[in-house]
């Protein structure tokens, strides 16, 4: 561990030294000792497009040599304009309005705020909202609030405000339980809705798949039921997109394969193809429409030093452009993870719940500890994967692919054999 460096995620006493990276391209790490290894997450699920990719670098030097940042209160610039005019394009009809940040979790806390004040700005106060049983939406307080109790948040509880969460229905191949669970939490959502009314500001979810929360998938046809109840009882439907947006769950973003307009919509990660942080909170006019007053009190008194950033806006431009060159990847990568998960589920018995959306592919591991993010098996999993040339980081025992789009299909039927090989050595030895 370096003398000086607070690593996140990571308790320093017990984790082994962290693996230094000198040199990135496309889907390829070069690690400092030579070795190279396939990135098969994306980094942070960040990097859409494969490291260093010179449309991005391009755009980055150009617009330093430019304009590299200004305040973005009382002052504008064209790559922030011209972003949020493409964002708003490829967004459902009803998100018109964009404000900038700087990373996933703001980006959620900005849409808190947003529907927080809204109601309030109308003198009609909500003060409550609905959330989903293992749900991560950030590591701010608003953002730990709306996301499920865990390890992340538990020594925060007493400061955070509460929260309703309802049954997240996850989903898998072969579920036949999948229309009950459907049933059973609409019903719930309904009755807290009916119980309470006028008292919800909004119900955030993350749309189709969760992430932190083990890669659970739910189907569109939920996210659409769920938007009539938002409807039916007046109230937001916020989809946080921080993860799910920009291809990767097969098309530009999970709200567009759902066929559903929300009210809010969080996007980071992949806005700028992994290069530099931007975040964005995209609103409806009504919302808008509650904060544009004579009044000073009514404006949303939110911002941050770097907000809209120019070289990050450039960023994200480029990347708007290659999203567009490599829909055909991203479109039909499912189609190669599944081919390849469903090859291990036969092989491993210890492997299930095999799901599939989109560019992301998961499959939980059954061995003799608690299911969660605490289980061993990751870790070992990620060592092992390291050795045969492959980044991966399970989500306890859950292990998935996140790829970039940049990965060819032969190159992923590597990754798969590699991780073939590592299943091999960790599940024979699990069972012994």
């Amino acid at each position: 561990m370096h003398p000086h460096i607070w690593y996140p995620y990571t308790q320093a006493k017990t984790a082994p030294d962290p693996i230094e990276v000198k040199s990135a391209q496309g889907l390829w790490l070069e690690l400092a000792d030579g070795r190279k290894i396939a990135d098969c997450i994306s980094s942070w699920w960040v990097n859409l497009h494969g490291h260093a990719h010179p449309q991005i670098v391009e755009a980055i030097a150009h617009q330093a040599a430019q304009l590299e940042h200004v305040i973005f209160a009382g002052f504008t610039h064209a790559p922030a304009q011209q972003l949020a005019s493409q964002l708003v394009a490829r967004l459902p009809e009803n998100l018109t309005r964009v404000f900038y940040s700087d990373n996933g979790s703001t980006a959620v806390e900005v849409a808190l705020k947003m529907a927080y004040q809204y109601w309030a700005n109308r003198k009609t106060p909500r003060r409550r909202f609905m959330s989903f049983e293992g749900a991560y939406h950030g590591d701010m307080f608003g953002t730990m609030a709306v996301g499920a109790r865990s390890i992340f948040s538990d020594v925060f509880q007493d400061l955070l405000f509460e929260v309703d969460f309802c049954p997240y229905p996850d989903t898998f191949d072969g579920d036949l339980e999948i229309f009950e669970k459907e049933a059973s939490c609409l019903n719930i959502i309904r009755q807290n809705l009916a119980d309470r009314p006028n008292c919800y500001a909004g119900i955030i979810i993350e749309p189709l798949v969760q992430g932190a929360g083990g890669m659970r998938i739910c189907r569109p046809e939920f996210l659409q039921k769920l938007r009539e109840l938002a409807s039916e009882f007046d109230t937001f439907l916020i989809f946080d997109e921080v993860m799910t947006g920009f291809g990767r769950t097969g098309t530009d973003f999970a709200c567009n394969k759902a066929q559903v307009q929300p009210d809010l919509i969080c996007l980071s990660k992949g806005i700028t193809g992994g290069f530099l942080p931007l975040a964005v909170t995209v609103a409806t006019e009504h919302i808008y429409e509650s904060f544009y007053s004579d009044d000073p009190t009514k404006t949303l008194y939110h911002g941050h030093s770097y907000t809209a950033n120019p070289l990050g806006c450039a960023a994200a431009l480029a990347s708007l452009e290659l999203l567009t060159q490599n829909q055909p990847v991203y479109t039909q990568m499912e189609i190669w993870h599944r081919q390849h998960l469903t090859k291990l589920a036969n092989k491993y018995p210890q492997l299930t719940k095999l799901r599939v959306m989109g560019t992301i592919a998961a499959i939980d591991i059954n061995n003799h500890e608690q299911t969660g993010y605490l289980n061993n098996v990751g870790r070992e999993i990620r060592h092992h994967a390291i050795a045969h040339g492959v980044l991966l980081r399970p989500l306890g025992n859950v292990l998935y692919l996140m790829p970039p789009y940049c990965i060819t299909e032969a190159e992923l039927t590597w990754v798969y054999q590699q991780i073939d090989r590592v299943l091999a050595k960790v599940l024979d030895r699990s069972a012994k």
